[in-house]
């Protein structure tokens, strides 16, 4: 097991996630502040989305269980703007910042997040095809 920087949480609560491919295990112990849908340029570029949903912590502890070769960063020149992922699948990955702050991506958790989204933020910069998603059919699966 490997450690990246991250501070001490909870130990009474624990999510564990993957990547895609199944490389790269984690656990996270400790609870979440907030749930952010964030809707920058920037998200949506990286999740090729109109939205990231990201879990904060400041408490929690990450731990690599498996695949922490696998794992990479990066950081867009001249911002805050950060992403870690499976070097070999691209899927997003948990990023324990220099500030103490833990950065989830909620859809590589494999347990379930009880935990509702807090708030859309940067709203000023939505895809403008975002509006129309609720006007689009459902499908249980992939469509015939």
């Amino acid at each position: 097991m490997h450690n990246l920087p991250a501070i001490e949480g909870n130990p009474m609560t624990k999510h564990v996630g993957s990547c895609l491919c199944g490389i790269v295990k984690f656990e996270v112990h400790g609870d979440f502040d907030s749930f952010y849908l964030c809707h920058c340029k920037y998200c949506q570029k990286d999740t090729g989305s109109a939205h990231a949903a990201n879990l904060f912590s400041q408490s929690a502890k990450l731990t690599w269980l498996a695949g922490v070769d696998a794992v990479t960063s990066f950081t867009l020149p001249g911002t805050r703007h950060n992403k870690s992922f499976c070097r070999s699948c691209g899927s997003a990955l948990p990023n324990a910042l220099l500030t103490g702050l833990l950065v989830v991506p909620a859809g590589c958790l494999d347990t379930e997040v009880s935990v509702s989204p807090t708030a859309h933020i940067f709203t000023s910069s939505r895809a403008i095809w975002e509006g129309a998603i609720g006007n689009a059919a459902e499908f249980g699966g992939l469509p015939e």
